[in-house]
Parts: C-alpha cells; structure tokens; sequence
C-alpha cells in the first residue's frame, strides 16, 4: 500500500510532482533544457565580463553576431565543442567537460 502525499502549497513541488516524478522521460528533458541554458549563460557571463558586445565577439572568431546570439539563447541545441573552443580561447579561457554522477539515475 502506497503512502498518502502530505499536501502541499508549494508551487515548485506541485510542478515537479505533476510533471516531473516517475516520468524519467521528462527529467532527462528537463536535465537537457539545463544543461543549453547553461551553456547559453556561460557564453553571455564571459562576453559580457569581457566588454564585449555580440558582434565585436563574432568578428574574433571569425562568425556573425547572429551566431553568438544563438549560443546565447537557452532554447540553442546546437552547441559544438569546436565552437565553443573559438570562444574559449578568444577570451583566454580553456573549456572543461565534466562526467558527474546522476543522482537521479545511477547505474546498477
């Protein structure tokens, strides 16, 4: 016999249970749309940091600001490692990937 839900006012949980919990399909979208959000975040924080605008950072590596501006939108799934080395080196960074553990789904 399953537990009765204690009730609840808050709305991030009334979202994650309605949405979100038991649908692993969901959570892997979920965990995707954050980690382009990320990303786009990433790239305006450095460009902005930098004094940069979209288009003086386009002509350093050689693109169109129309390009930077759609690394900078969360909903972008087109980011490249090659291109995100570009930017990276341009404003004398390295770029980093990292495997973390999923706390949500861990391998047996």
């Amino acid at each position: 016999m399953q537990k009765a839900r204690k009730p609840t006012t808050d709305a991030v949980e009334i979202l994650h249970r309605r949405y979100f919990e038991g649908k692993p399909k969901m959570i892997a979208l979920l965990e995707e749309e954050r980690a382009n959000a990320d990303i786009a975040q990433k790239i305006y924080d450095l460009r902005t940091r930098a004094g940069l605008s979209q288009r003086q950072l386009a002509k350093l590596i050689g693109t169109t600001a129309s390009v930077i501006c759609r690394l900078e939108d969360a909903d972008y799934e087109g980011h490249s490692l090659a291109m995100l080395r570009r930017i990276a080196s341009v404003l004398n960074r390295r770029v980093e990937i990292r495997f973390i553990v999923n706390q949500r789904r861990k391998l047996a």
